[in-house]
């Protein structure tokens, strides 16, 4: 949080031009809702802005314990940003749990409110802590607010005939209410939506403005506070803008491909977290000629949207974590069938069951090699949660023109993470041409006319696609090897061997059509940081302001990870150093070291959170102290060692990973 008023006045709040608030309490706190709408009021009000909802593993821990603490991150500027804020400015604990599971992220000298009604002897000992926090000193070097929050909520419902215990429950709304006051967010929208919201629950919704208000009013009138503060609106490009996950972005993504390729679309999913939003927003859309279907197991999902695709349909099927091993064999089917299938995986951490409410990015090898035999196909990345409705545009338009399965990687950051997103001209959308055959393609050797479904495009090497009951057009598919051309079944050597090649060849070839690999930076930087993924945002934070500070950093992000681009290599060996974050163990620092002999460096984190830019940039500062010295780099470094003095060190665990070597602890 940066102050950029030198004082306040009496006429207004502070200008601050960027903070970052995390709400957390116990999992039925309300704390998803509560960041949900001051994220939304802010995009609202014009900020840029970027979210982390942190679930808690447990359905429902026990209350007031460690394991059930729910959190939201919230990072809104008056300036472009990227990701949701390496430290919280602001930590809104409900109870000590929350209080002892946060506080440690927490920038030095930031801010901590407190419900202080819950701060009591069992919930202190239920959190494990032996002396209130309070007190012993834990909370030495913040400004700490405590408010009672559960009993200013229940005496502003009293007069309502509202239960303290239900009372208690519109907490969440009490808070929401003093953040308001406090950034200076408009009260209007939250009490519109406040009363659509629970119109059908009028007590509720009456409770719930009682409470909202009454936590505005709290700021106004305690005298607690010294000012409020606010950010001004970012200065964005013109357009018409809303806030959206990237789950959500990602089913509109294919709603709008649908529509471009004029194809119905089926998503055959079986519900699994995080991946579920998607069948959950698709099924919502039905007037645009999508049907959902909610099957009884992975299989059975893949294997509906492979037979809606053999039958002309857009087939799509999504999943997480082991879901994707379940779906294996039936991608190696699709590979041989060869039909446009679209399967996207919102990766989660594992292996097995894993963490389900955490992110990572560790599916990238199995989306790539994860089927027996040589069973080649297309594999993308979306970047951040607006970037989903692209990619998942760009992973049909592939699907469809070069008759493939393709898989889409997304994870639980970006699924559940929110952006501003600026509304799309549908006249610039790309045209997808599904080019189904309608007539025979081949004179045999009696001069018959007849129809060959593996008879391929000279460009594409794609094969046909024919809907059944056409006429003239019958054909058959399936698992077992088809000969070229004709699709018969073949056990001969020879043919199974050009149908492995055409079949590689054909993906191969789908790199044609990547536009040129983009490198964002210096041209003469000695360090290119390459990624892939969510790590996106907290790698331009961090190359961003290392450039600031004056260091020679380039950045380079990649969409299509199989094949990779052909340009990729030149690129490379630009420059000295290269450096990979991943979350995961160096998945992509390998592919690139196999195939360029690149001596990539892997930077790796897997504790189930995102990276953060700060820990990105201590291992780009480790790289160019390595180079040595150069024009500018001793002014540059003691810019940036004197900027990072006053900034929180990055949490213990990330590790540096050195190229062909284990990782280990940085």
């Amino acid at each position: 949080m940066t102050d950029t008023a030198a004082a306040p006045t009496s006429s207004g709040p502070i200008n601050i031009d960027k903070v970052v608030i995390r709400f957390a309490g116990d999992s039925g706190d309300g704390m998803q809702l509560t960041g949900d709408r001051f994220t939304s009021v802010s995009a609202g009000f014009g900020n840029d802005l970027s979210t982390m909802p942190d679930f808690p593993a447990e359905i429902r821990a026990p209350a007031g314990t460690l394991a059930g603490v729910s959190a939201f991150q919230v990072h809104i500027s008056d300036h472009d940003i990227t990701t949701p804020g390496d430290a919280p400015d602001v930590l809104v604990a409900m109870n000590p749990a929350a209080l002892r599971a946060e506080l440690a992220i927490v920038r030095p000298s930031g801010t901590v409110i407190l419900n202080s009604d819950t701060f009591d002897e069992r919930n202190l000992k239920k959190a494990g802590y032996v002396e209130d926090p309070r007190h012993d000193g834990t909370l030495a070097g913040h400004t700490v607010y405590e408010v009672p929050m559960s009993s200013l909520t229940v005496e502003s419902v009293k007069d309502l005939g509202v239960k303290p215990r239900d009372a208690d429950r519109s907490k969440n709304f009490f808070a929401l209410g003093l953040i308001s006051w406090m950034y200076t967010r408009p009260v209007e929208p939250t009490v519109a939506w406040i009363t659509k919201r629970f119109a059908s629950r009028p007590q509720v919704a009456n409770a719930n403005l009682a409470a909202f208000r009454a936590g505005h009013a709290f700021g106004e009138t305690a005298e607690l506070f010294d000012h409020p503060y606010e950010v001004k609106p970012a200065h964005l490009p013109s357009g018409t803008y809303t806030n959206i996950t990237g789950n959500t972005a990602l089913a509109w993504g294919l709603v709008a491909a649908g529509q471009q390729a004029g194809l119905p679309i089926f998503l055959g999913s079986y519900p699994i977290t995080p991946a579920s939003d998607i069948l959950h927003e698709l099924s919502k859309h039905k007037r645009f000629g999508i049907r959902t279907f909610q099957a009884e197991d992975e299989i059975a999902g893949i294997g509906a949207a492979i037979g809606a695709a053999f039958g002309g349909h857009l087939g799509v099927t999504t999943t997480s974590g082991p879901g994707l091993s379940l779906k294996a064999e039936a991608l190696g089917l699709a590979v041989s069938l060869e039909l446009p299938l679209l399967l996207v995986d919102i990766q989660r951490g594992g292996p097995s069951t894993g963490l389900p409410t955490k992110t990572e990015a560790a599916d990238l090898m199995q989306a790539i090699y994860g089927r027996h035999g040589e069973a080649p196909l297309p594999v993308l990345a979306a970047r951040s949660p607006a970037d989903c409705f692209d990619a998942a545009i760009e992973a049909v338009r592939i699907a469809v023109t070069y008759r493939t399965p393709v898989i889409l990687l997304s994870d639980g950051y970006l699924a559940n993470g929110a952006e501003p997103w600026r509304l799309p001209d549908v006249a610039t959308l790309p045209t997808i041409e599904p080019d189904f055959a309608t007539g025979t393609n081949h004179v045999d050797e009696d001069g018959n006319e007849t129809f060959q479904p593996y008879k391929r495009d000279p460009e594409t090497l794609a094969r046909p696609w024919a809907v059944p009951g056409t006429p003239g057009l019958m054909h058959r598919v399936g698992g077992i090897e088809k000969a070229d051309g004709t699709g018969n079944i073949s056990y001969d050597p020879r043919n199974h061997e050009k149908m492995v090649h055409l079949r590689a060849d054909k993906v191969a070839g789908i790199a044609r059509d990547y536009p040129a690999t983009e490198v964002e930076g210096d041209e003469d930087a000695a360090v290119l940081v390459l990624g892939w993924g969510s790590t996106w945002g907290s790698i331009g934070a961090a190359v961003k302001q290392l450039r600031a500070d004056g260091h020679k950093v380039a950045r380079c992000h990649l969409t299509h990870l199989f094949p990779l681009p052909h340009d990729l290599g030149d690129v490379l060996r630009r420059f000295e150093r290269v450096l990979v974050p991943e979350m995961n163990l160096g998945q992509l620092s390998r592919l690139v070291r196999a195939e360029y002999l690149v001596d990539a460096t892997s930077i790796s984190k897997v504790q189930g959170l995102p990276f953060t830019g700060g820990e990105i940039e201590a291992h780009i500062l480790d790289a160019l102290r390595a180079l040595g010295p150069s024009d500018g780099a001793q002014e540059a470094l003691a810019r940036t060692e004197a900027r990072l003095a006053t900034t929180p060190a990055p949490p213990a665990g990330v590790t540096l990973a050195v190229a062909g070597a284990d990782a280990e602890d940085a």
